[in-house]
């Protein structure tokens, strides 16, 4: 008989293997981490002291931001809300370039909000019904293979039935990851459709709008299919140090590359950074 035991702490064995590199390793991450809270919470404050900015491109980067944070350091599911935002915001430009004389008729502040709300509701209430089915699951281990724990880590430990976890794990993929990925592709196709048809210039803003958006979702889509296939498949094989990139591509990549794709790429952010800090871009 299967000994079913409930745990109240989980071993996190990735890096016992490493020998003295896990110092190497910690190193890195400790920068990684550092530049990351640097420059999101950096476009955060700068967002919300300066008027100019209120804007709802920038007010949902400033969502985007507070999500890129939340989701590395409290709650790695929270990530999952990065690509309702980023559905939001395409949702967003299609409005502005497709639709320019009724953008401010349309895109009205209360908008901005319920959209902003929606994106973080949709995604924190599907990760808190993922939570749910698994809390009362009875474990017969917790020796974890990976740096963090996520929600499947402990649903592979468990000894009962987990028919139930492994469906809707395919629904919350769905819904978190699936659709917002092809609501977003599909927004730019059109955007890209509309703007290609125009003239020159038009077709610059449309590569220059929609290249950094794409790069981001694509991103995105690959940390979650690295974080599905160390999931569910057999990893004995795989070497120690691959196991702890593949771990934290989701939550590293994402929240360092959006900042720099889209923040400090902004003109108004350029111009801000450059009259107020003195810092010149090239």
């Amino acid at each position: 008989m299967i000994n079913q035991t409930d745990f109240s702490y989980f071993y996190l064995t990735a890096y016992f293997d490493s020998g003295l590199l896990k110092y190497l390793y910690f190193l890195i991450l400790l920068s990684l981490y550092l530049l990351i809270i640097a420059t999101n919470v950096f476009l955060i404050v700068l967002i919300c002291v300066n008027r100019s900015l209120h804007e709802p491109m920038y007010l949902f980067l400033c969502s985007l931001f507070v999500n890129e944070l939340s989701g590395t350091l409290l709650c790695s599911h929270l990530c999952s809300c990065s690509v309702s935002s980023l559905a939001v915001m395409s949702y967003d430009r299609y409005l502005a370039i497709c639709c320019p004389l009724h953008y401010n008729a349309q895109m009205t502040p209360q908008k901005v909000l319920l959209l902003i709300l929606l994106s973080w509701l949709f995604s924190s209430i599907a990760t808190i019904l993922l939570v749910s089915l698994s809390a009362p699951l009875r474990l017969c281990g917790n020796i974890i293979h990976k740096v963090y724990c996520i929600n499947y880590s402990i649903v592979k430990l468990a000894c009962s039935d987990i028919r139930v976890n492994n469906m809707y794990a395919l629904v919350y993929t769905g819904m978190t990851t699936v659709a917002p990925v092809m609501l977003v592709v599909y927004t730019y196709m059109r955007i890209l459709k509309v703007c290609f048809s125009g003239s020159k210039q038009t077709r610059h803003k449309a590569v220059s709008t929609c290249t950094p958006h794409l790069a981001s979702i694509l991103n995105y889509t690959f940390g979650v299919f690295f974080e599905i296939i160390q999931s569910r498949l057999n990893m004995d094989n795989v070497p120690n140090v691959l196991q702890i990139i593949l771990s934290f591509y989701l939550i590293i990549c994402q929240p360092f590359f959006n900042p720099l794709a889209y923040g400090l790429k902004l003109s108004k952010i350029q111009n801000y950074i450059k009259n107020n800090l003195g810092v010149k871009w090239k």
